[in-house]
């Protein structure tokens, strides 16, 4: 049986032409070599699998070569490329510095630096994950780096840019190696399945061209193992269940039913998602990405931000034609909530089936929302409207419909009156100052003491007057007096019904010369109003070790009740009735 050789290694490029997607470096590269302007060393960046060490090795081959092509390209027939094909070459030498990092692996390839190459002109010398030394050993290699034999050439390899010393940066050649495009993948995955005899379509590639993320490494390995899978007819429906990818179709039709405002065919389509085993998470993220295409395809010319087959684009374009923009938006702005949420929900599947809930609703008609009900509320409450709304204010109780009816019949009464209410403030506003607040305060308290007058003395309660304090202070807290507040809830009032008299008891004289200026007046007219009670007094008292503590201490429930079967003893005879027991 012959020996299998993975794709990845049996296709892999041997010349600068064979490099996919990273011209622009070959091209450098190539004219370097020409011109005779090598450098001593390169510093090779990018993701895995986008050809860093393919480069390198056929940049060694190129620079070695006896006899170059007319482009610089090796002729892959002398000794020294038919040496380093072969794996016996003494002239390019290849290490992997995550299990060489030390110091002394550093001193031994110093050591290897000094003899000359046996055949072609460099000695090359490809360091591979280079970020993996240690700082000592880049420390150690600083030196050799910097001033190295003419006959060597430095290729450092490295996927984490940044871990690389700042010494070690400015003495490279850097190269930035980009990500590999889909199609490129998906072109060269056709190269090889036609040299394999391998029947495959454009959407299968493409998803593995997807999956590979622009590694062209991780796309052969994935192409290897869905040949394993399917064998030499490979079917889109294959690829997706063994590379376990959710079907653009569950999308698809997600948004069909959004627009629709079927909400539970989107619920049940989520539960067989589910069933299959894939991540809900995934399955938001595919969503929103779904919603981007969409958008992008409004536009005849976001085609081309797509990596998708035709007959996708196509399919993305005739769906975007039914959706609206702001459906699209208030979708993504859904989608992308609940990603942002997801990790912190309690509830995750419910988190994902409300989103979904709430893209169907977004979907409805604007007539159907209650987006215009403000502004017709608006015009219906303003207080001199035209003429058209005059059959509705006839339609009123007859008792009340003369009056408006008179008044709106003259045309010029709501242009002059119209413009009243917006001129008077602005005329007020600017002229407010600290003194006129606090008169016009003095004036609020005096008219509410002069209106707390005119009530009529209703009969007082224990319960009634604890409720009116507790409410008092509450106001005083909503106001932003905490203080007051919590002295009010702390030190309960002594209380005298037969005369109106309740005796706050503070701790110092400031806190009661504080009161009895400040705060009184308002105390007394909200107690007097609450209680609807002219005779309610509030007096200000410094409690001590008697009567003050004693008064300062709150009521308790029991003690309510028994004042209460004091003042009534009948409530004696109904606790013994009842077998009532106070507590």
């Amino acid at each position: 049986m012959e020996q299998f050789i993975v794709s990845a290694r049996k296709y892999r490029p041997d010349t600068f032409e064979s490099l996919i997607g990273q011209e622009n470096i070959a091209r450098t590269l190539k004219n370097s070599i020409q011109r005779g302007q090598l450098a001593h060393a390169y510093l090779f960046c990018g993701p895995r699998g986008v050809g860093k060490t393919t480069t390198a090795r056929i940049f060694a081959k190129s620079i070695n070569c006896l006899n170059p092509g007319p482009d610089m390209e090796p002729c892959g027939k002398c000794e020294s490329c038919l040496s380093f094909a072969e794996g016996r070459s003494y002239c390019i030498h290849e290490l992997d510095a995550a299990s060489n990092n030390s110091v002394d692996d550093i001193r031994n390839l110093t050591e290897m630096v000094r003899i000359p190459p046996q055949v072609g002109k460099y000695s090359v010398y490809i360091i591979d994950e280079v970020h993996m030394l240690s700082s000592a050993a880049f420390n150690a290699f600083l030196k050799t780096l910097e001033e190295p034999p003419a006959h060597a050439v430095f290729i450092l390899a490295t996927t984490e840019k940044h871990k690389i010393l700042p010494t070690i940066l400015s003495r490279c050649q850097t190269f930035d190696f980009n990500r590999i495009s889909v199609p490129d993948i998906v072109g060269n995955l056709e190269s090889i399945a036609a040299k394999e005899g391998i029947s495959i379509d454009r959407e299968s590639l493409h998803v593995i061209a997807v999956k590979a993320d622009g590694a062209m490494r991780d796309a052969l390995t994935i192409f290897d193992q869905i040949v394993a899978f399917c064998g030499r007819d490979v079917h889109y429906e294959d690829v997706i269940r063994d590379l376990n990818v959710l079907d653009y179709e569950y999308y698809f039709k997600i948004v069909d039913n959004s627009l629709a405002g079927d909400y539970m065919s989107s619920l049940l389509l989520f539960d067989e998602i589910l069933s299959k085993g894939f991540n809900a998470m995934y399955f938001v993220t595919g969503l929103s990405s779904h919603l981007r295409d969409l958008l992008v395809c409004r536009n005849s010319d976001g085609s081309a931000l797509l990596s998708l087959p035709p007959s996708m684009i196509e399919r993305y374009r005739e769906q975007a034609s039914r959706c609206s923009v702001q459906f699209i938006f208030n979708s993504l702005n859904i989608t992308m909530g609940c990603e942002a949420a997801y990790r912190q929900s309690g509830n995750q599947r419910l988190l994902i089936e409300f989103a979904l809930m709430r893209m169907a609703e977004k979907a409805l008609p604007q007539e159907q929302t209650p987006a215009p009900a403000p502004a017709q509320a608006r015009v219906q409450a303003q207080p001199k409207a035209p003429s058209a709304p005059q059959p509705q204010e006839q339609s009123q109780p007859q008792p009340k419909s003369s009056a408006p009816v008179q008044t709106q019949a003259s045309v010029p009464a709501p242009v002059s009156e119209a413009p009243a209410p917006a001129s008077a403030p602005k005329q007020k506003m600017p002229g407010l100052s600290l003194k006129d607040m606090l008169a016009k305060a003095r004036t609020n308290e005096v008219e509410g003491k002069d209106s707390a007058e005119n009530l009529v003395d209703e009969p007082l309660s224990f319960e009634g007057i604890m409720n009116a304090w507790q409410e008092l202070a509450g106001q005083e807290r909503a106001a932003g007096r905490s203080a007051m507040s919590t002295a009010m809830l702390l030190h309960s009032p002594g209380i005298d019904i037969e005369s109106g008299m309740l005796t706050f008891y503070v701790s110092n004289v400031a806190q009661q010369d504080w009161i009895n200026e400040k705060a009184l007046p308002r105390m007394e007219s909200f107690m007097r109003k609450a209680l609807r009670n002219k005779k309610i007094k509030i007096d200000v008292q410094i409690y001590d070790s008697g009567e003050g503590a004693k008064a300062s201490t709150p009521y308790m429930p029991t003690d309510k009740a028994r004042f209460l079967i004091e003042k009534k003893p009948e409530l004696q005879e109904l606790v013994k009735d009842l077998d009532l027991d106070i507590k």
